[in-house]
């Protein structure tokens, strides 16, 4: 056997897989027959056939001529696979594109990607609270959060802010908490800036007497909390 001969051919034969599409492309919807199809074209347009036939696809697998035009045609229409059109000096031509394939990978990941911040931000979210509460969050609670951020749509970022201001105030309970978040959304505060600056204006508001004393080793604190619940 002529060892060198063949890694000669498997060395020189190779073509390169994206491990995305191998890794993930059940996910994105297709089944394994639909995946070795696209990489056999795949594989000819990276050997300079950019159109090849059904006959020399079906050659290369366990489906017939029919069988392959057909899954050919279910990957265009379902947007895995693209045929375009080219002229080349009045000579017209066309050849597939895996261009739809690479982006609904692209998409997946990307929404992979951000799904996992996303999922990092609500488990550090929780730890957060419990810390402060001291306890675990009971189921309600739980719910609570979950509802605060997927159904409001207020940022992790607003909803520690929310609980920051709470522990401040003295006044660590989910309503409470709940009530900040609500005059923040109603006052149209989405970013901490603006949470802080809205803040900042209500205890300037504040009357001065509250925060009087005549004993010195007694000082009042320069910017005292704002009962959230006492607002109409």
């Amino acid at each position: 056997m002529d060892t060198k001969f063949i890694m000669k051919l498997m060395i020189d034969g190779n073509v390169n897989i994206p491990s995305l599409l191998i890794e993930h492309y059940h996910s994105i919807g297709l089944n394994e027959q639909e995946c070795m199809l696209l990489i056999e074209v795949h594989s000819f347009i990276i050997k300079g056939d950019h159109f090849p036939t059904f006959d020399t696809l079906a050659n290369r697998m366990t489906l017939d001529e029919t069988s392959c035009a057909d899954m050919l045609r279910s990957l265009v229409q379902h947007g895995f696979l693209s045929i375009v059109q080219k002229t080349d000096h009045d000579i017209y031509s066309e050849s597939y594109s895996l261009q739809p394939l690479w982006e609904k990978l692209l998409r997946f990941a990307y929404r992979s990607e951000a799904s996992s911040v996303q999922q990092e931000n609500e488990d550090a979210l929780y730890t957060l609270f419990e810390n402060e509460f001291g306890r675990p969050l009971s189921p309600i609670e739980c719910e609570t959060l979950a509802m605060w951020t997927d159904e409001d749509r207020n940022s992790p970022a607003l909803v520690k802010a929310a609980l920051r201001e709470a522990v401040v105030s003295g006044k660590l309970n989910f309503r409470y908490i709940d009530r900040i978040l609500f005059e923040w959304k109603k006052n149209g505060i989405k970013t901490l800036e603006q949470a802080k600056e809205h803040g900042d204006k209500i205890r300037r508001r504040q009357p001065s007497s509250r925060t009087a004393r005549s004993n010195d080793q007694d000082p009042a604190p320069k910017k005292p909390a704002y009962d959230w619940l006492d607002k109409d």
